[in-house]
């Protein structure tokens, strides 16, 4: 993976644009810290940082045409690059690397934007056409990798991150009345083509944007669509088995050392097994790395989220495939200690000690001598494994499912700070059900399902990846999500729901398609999401530094807050009647919440407009 950014203007000499594209490099770095390039021209400044993963030498980006005229900057992982690259071959393409980038390049010079349907992987790239003065911005299907753009006076500014964009002059941290409603009613979510800040937007995934002289377009070349499920429950469960275990398979390639990560979940125990033969059949062992925190067998507390601590069934899974394991224990100073880097990573407050112990984890792992790794994000959202898609309380509620508390929120903040709060939540939920494809056949529940296959793909799933991307990337690590292929998205869409909640159980569909390859243990487990510390200590942090923040009269968090609402919740965290947001953000996660808010507010130099 790696970092892109770059500006275009055209009525002044980009070349004169060093200063922009110099700081673009240093936001970037992070994400390449491997090796880095720029190009210039009259009309336009593109800016690349290389985490080397495939052909270390034939992959230097910016990537230039045979012909000079068409440079692309590139963050990605092509699964399909042999395919792609004999269909080019044949048509009489000369390539001279391994480099899937090269692939790409020469998809683009013989298809044009008909390319970017052919392409199966992960990726958001720039391409300059020089002569044509034409900029085109692609992102993947799932959006896995991340691309926002800003228009400037005469051109465009574009990067992997929000601050990568803000180096430019024209792009400032103002937030509007729909940013600021966004991040104290909706973070750690944002409307799929929300860049928060004004005048900042993420490209849609699926999609790419043309911009020349004459204007800015955007097209999607990509989206859900709805049909019938052919397939009887034997063969759906078959389907379903090669689908994920070809996308694992496909995304084991690699030059550099790769790993799994393996909480002893239903996901990740699948993908490790794929892996972990795969390794087997080369004599080689497959390493696998888990996350815990100090005393949390001491602390840990069971609910109907979180039902299970992954200790035991992540040392159940070693043992069954033999993996080389590692296991990383995070203290609770230093995960509260995180909150601030982490949203400096992410670019926006985020989920608390959620982020900030994956950042800590995927630095450890790097650290460690991995570079790649295998997570098991998107199959909760496909296959139907939160608690809000078989609670019919919850299922059939009229709102979010992972963040009904607006009054909450609302409670919490000074009177007038947001207005119309509730209906621009409403407002984006209703406009995200009406985009489910439906079929006219569909029963009331088959349609819910489908919107709710909708509202958790755009946004639950948007915001996880979010996450997985910025926390990852911030040490250098790559970590790819074999579930989000757009294949097993497809049919995955389309599929009753009757056969994805088989055996009466969340993502019953997949523990059938796996049952003979994994402990029963692990098949049978109930669906527990990525670890939070339970340890009183980061509550006591969280709670201190959150007060000290909203005593401070001039701080950006105390004038949105309301202090004496956010004190009562302190000292009575059970009033909380549900998590803040997803399943893990409670009273202590509020607390960081406003820790991270203060902080990105503080780091960005944020301003209301």
């Amino acid at each position: 993976m790696c970092g892109i950014g770059g500006f275009v203007d055209f009525d002044r000499d980009a070349r004169r644009g060093g200063p922009v594209l110099s700081a673009m490099d240093r936001r970037l770095r992070p994400r390449g810290p491997d090796a880095s390039g720029t190009y210039t021209d009259p009309d336009a400044a593109l800016v690349h940082r290389r985490l080397i993963v495939i052909d270390p030498e034939g992959g230097a980006q910016p990537m230039l045409s045979p012909d000079g005229n068409t440079v692309l900057v590139y963050n990605g992982e092509l699964y399909n690059t042999d395919e792609v690259r004999d269909s080019l071959t044949a048509l009489g393409h000369v390539f001279r690397s391994r480099s899937d980038t090269e692939v790409v390049l020469h998809a683009f010079l013989e298809w044009d934007t008909d390319a970017f349907a052919r392409l199966d992987g992960i990726f958001a790239f720039a391409l300059w056409q020089k002569t044509e003065r034409r900029l085109v911005l692609v992102r993947d299907r799932l959006g896995v990798k991340p691309l926002f753009c800003c228009p400037t006076r005469s051109g465009l500014v574009f990067g992997s991150t929000i601050d990568t964009v803000l180096c430019h002059p024209e792009a400032e941290p103002v937030l509007d009345e729909d940013g600021l409603r966004t991040v104290l009613l909706l973070g750690p979510a944002r409307p799929p083509e929300s860049g928060v800040f004004r005048g900042i937007s993420s490209l849609l995934p699926g999609s790419f944007a043309v911009l020349t002289p004459e204007g800015f377009r955007r097209t999607a070349y990509w989206r859900l669509e709805a049909h019938e499920h052919e397939d009887d429950l034997d063969a759906t469960v078959q389907r379903t088995h090669d689908l994920i275990t070809d996308a694992a398979q496909r995304q084991l390639v690699s030059d550099v050392p790769l790993a799994c990560f393996l909480s002893g979940g239903l996901d990740s125990s699948i993908l490790s097994a794929v892996a972990a033969r795969a390794y087997a059949s080369r004599n080689e062992t497959l390493h696998t790395w888990s996350v815990d925190y100090r005393e949390n067998q001491r602390y840990f507390v069971k609910n109907s989220f979180q039902p299970t601590d992954d200790r035991d069934f992540a040392a159940l899974m070693t043992d069954f495939l033999g993996t080389h394991h590692h296991r990383v224990v995070l203290d609770p100073e230093a995960v509260c200690a995180a909150l601030r880097p982490a949203a400096e990573a992410r670019g926006l407050p985020g989920m608390a000690d959620v982020d900030s112990s994956l950042l800590l984890f995927c630095a450890a792992v790097k650290q460690g001598g991995t570079t790649v790794c295998l997570s098991g994000e998107c199959a909760d959202e496909l296959f139907g494994g939160y608690p809000w898609y078989h609670r019919e309380e919850i299922l059939f509620e009229d709102t979010f499912p992972w963040s009904r508390s607006v009054s909450l929120r609302l409670g919490l903040l000074r009177g007038g700070v947001v207005k119309n709060g509730a209906e621009f939540i409403r407002e984006h939920y209703l406009s995200t059900c009406r985009r489910a494809p439906r079929l006219p056949s569909d029963s009331p529940k088959d349609a819910r399902m489908r919107e709710m296959f909708v509202l958790n793909l755009d946004w639950f799933m948007a915001t996880l990846l979010d996450r997985k991307d910025r926390m990852s990337m911030y040490s250098g690590l790559e970590v790819r999500v074999p579930f989000c292929d757009h294949r097993i998205v497809e049919y995955a869409y389309n599929m009753p729901w009757a056969f994805k909640a088989l055996d009466g159980r969340e993502k019953g569909i997949v523990r059938r398609a796996f049952a003979d390859e994994l402990p029963e243990a692990i098949v049978s487990r109930r669906k527990s999401p990525y670890p939070k510390t339970f340890h009183p200590v980061y509550a006591r942090l969280c709670a201190e530094g959150a007060r000290r923040i909203l005593a401070d009269r001039n701080s950006f968090a105390a004038a949105l807050f309301d202090r004496e609402a956010v004190d009562r919740l302190i000292l009575d965290p059970d009033s909380l009647p549900e998590p803040w947001f997803g399943q893990l953000m409670r009273v202590p996660q509020i607390c960081a919440y406003i820790i991270q808010l203060e902080h990105w507010a503080q780091r960005f130099r944020v301003r209301l407009a």
